[in-house]
């Protein structure tokens, strides 16, 4: 064996001890060692059985250190689409990932993986969108962003490579894959009837007004899933919102939406001087409207405090059965009435395990800040991998 293979190898061996030992498959573990090991020897990688695959992505779920959302790793979906070569194939399998896990509005939490990268490949599959469901970002001569300002790359790239847009503030990017020995190809979404709501308030007739939408179902896409030493390049996955992530975050932020001055001003508050808690305030009808028009809507939805109480029921459980809790603090904390949750008062060791999600490098445009993603199980739960 090449210093390579060794070392794929170790991360095998290490993730299959833990798997079948998880899964109540000890008798099965020293065949299975031996016929990856062999196969290693031979071909330089190995692939997991379907068994492998679905356990070590809920275990990458469960050990995402920006989750707040890893109560429910065990119920994660895994659909097998390592067959898929075909990129009308591959591009249904999106299609159908997207209705699947919307699942007229009861979110699944779904993953689906494309055939790993393999020895000989400098890049694996691709698929080039940040979401399977994102909005486009159309940058104007002055600057300004008409849209999401984190896709404004893309956007582009889209509209050079043929894409007509009527340049709007919620219009869904197409889907853009790159598999290796190709062209990079795209293709225009075909969307289920629900998956992008619109916006409105309680109390606030004027919200409506404001034309506000958000899409139900936050699908990573340009991430890789690692297990026992093999990458996923292309593997797309996704849970459900917490309000925070498109109240706070997606709408609030100065570099995405920025909505909090046009709220603030329609609810007629004095704007002058942060002292006055303007921004408190909008922030906070702003996360109200979102968890009022995905609850209105039948659409899986939990909020801050639900899932500050979730994770704190996880850590329990990790801790029943005798595994270490990792977590970063600073995404595990929602952003939003932080310090009335119980997260806020712990700590955690941020050490990364695998298998896990990782960061890869954009093909379209520059890195972007981990503020860029959305999170696919409440919070941010994508490391970034040297």
């Amino acid at each position: 064996m090449t210093s390579v293979n060794n070392d794929v190898f170790s991360k095998a061996e290490a993730f299959l001890r833990v798997c079948y030992q998880e899964l109540v498959m000890t008798e099965k573990l020293q065949t299975r060692i031996e016929e990856v090991k062999n196969e290693i020897q031979s071909t330089g990688t190995y692939y997991h059985t379907i068994d492998e695959l679905t356990h070590g992505a809920r275990m990458a779920w469960r050990n995402s250190n920006r989750c707040i959302g890893r109560l429910y790793w065990k119920t994660l979906k895994v659909i097998d689409a390592r067959h898929f070569s075909d990129e009308d194939d591959i591009f249904n399998a999106l299609e159908h990932h997207i209705k699947y896990a919307y699942n007229n509005g009861e979110i699944r939490s779904t993953i689906t993986v494309f055939r790993q990268r393999l020895p000989n490949e400098k890049d694996g599959p691709r698929i080039l969108n940040q979401q399977l469901i994102h909005f486009a970002g159309h940058l104007q001569e002055d600057g300004s962003v008409i849209g999401d300002p984190v896709e404004t790359d893309f956007t582009q790239w889209c509209k050079q490579n043929g894409h007509v847009f009527e340049n709007t503030s919620f219009e869904v990017l197409p889907h853009a894959i790159q598999w290796p020995g190709r062209e990079q190809r795209t293709k225009k979404i075909t969307l289920p009837e629900g998956v992008i709501i619109p916006i409105s308030h309680p109390e606030y007739k004027w919200f409506e007004d404001l034309g506000l939408f958000w899409y139900t179902v936050p699908i990573i896409s340009e991430m890789m899933l690692e297990i026992g030493g093999i990458c996923y390049t292309a593997a797309p996955f996704n849970g459900w919102y917490m309000v925070t992530e498109i109240g706070s975050r997606n709408f609030g932020d100065t570099h995405r939406y920025n909505m909090l001055p046009v709220i603030a001003n329609k609810m007629g508050l004095d704007t002058r001087k942060d002292n006055t808690l303007w921004k408190d305030r909008a922030i906070l009808e702003l996360n109200l409207a979102v968890l009022y028009s995905f609850e209105k809507g039948g659409v899986s939805i939990s909020s801050h405090h639900e899932s500050s109480e979730q994770f704190i029921q996880f850590e329990e459980s990790e801790q029943r059965r005798g595994r270490e809790i990792t977590a970063d603090w600073i995404w595990i904390a929602p952003p939003m009435s932080t310090s009335s949750l119980k997260v806020f008062h712990k700590y955690y060791d941020n050490k990364i395990v695998t298998p896990n999600y990782f960061y890869q490098d954009p093909v379209i445009g520059k890195p972007k800040p981990d503020l860029s993603y959305d999170c696919p199980f409440h919070s941010k739960s994508l490391q970034k991998k040297d």
